[in-house]
């Protein structure tokens, strides 16, 4: 495997990001690829990018996206005051799937919460992702909760 770098995402990204997100049978319903993105992208960007609690970050190869994810640094009462690290919307490019970019976008993104001093991470994934809860699980995320969503 060639170098893989990470890094907080840049404005530029966005096209590449957003393409990783439409770019599987639930993101397709859900994401518009198209030129020019929707202001709505740029809008989430910005303010994604303002928080200190976010960070979207993409994985870098040979100078092109193949990965990204976003995570959310989250202080809690519970758990006696914890701060929890949140992984969300995490893809590989198509042609880099099952070669050991996700297991690595996973590793680094445990590191940035370890460093924020997070006590633990956790992460959702949809109900019909089978090989995306076999692969959490082969990284040592327990299935230990059910979730919920209301569409607003």
């Amino acid at each position: 495997m060639s170098e893989i770098d990470f890094r907080r995402a840049q404005a530029p990204d966005l096209p590449a990001i957003v393409a990783l997100l439409a770019d599987d049978a639930l993101g397709a319903g859900r994401e518009d690829a198209s030129m020019p993105l929707a202001p709505s992208y740029l809008d989430a960007f910005r303010a994604i990018d303002a928080d200190p609690n976010q960070l979207l970050a993409v994985a870098v190869e040979a100078g092109q996206v193949v990965g990204t994810l976003q995570l959310s640094f989250i202080p809690g009462i519970s758990r006696k005051g914890a701060w929890r690290g949140q992984i969300e919307g995490i893809r590989v490019a198509r042609h880099r799937r099952s070669g050991g970019v996700g297991k690595r976008m996973i590793e680094w993104a445990v590191e940035e919460c370890r460093s924020r001093n997070c006590s633990f991470v956790q992460l959702t994934t949809d109900k019909s992702r089978q090989e995306a809860h076999a692969f959490y699980e082969r990284l040592g995320f327990i299935a230990s909760h059910l979730g919920y969503k209301m569409g607003l």
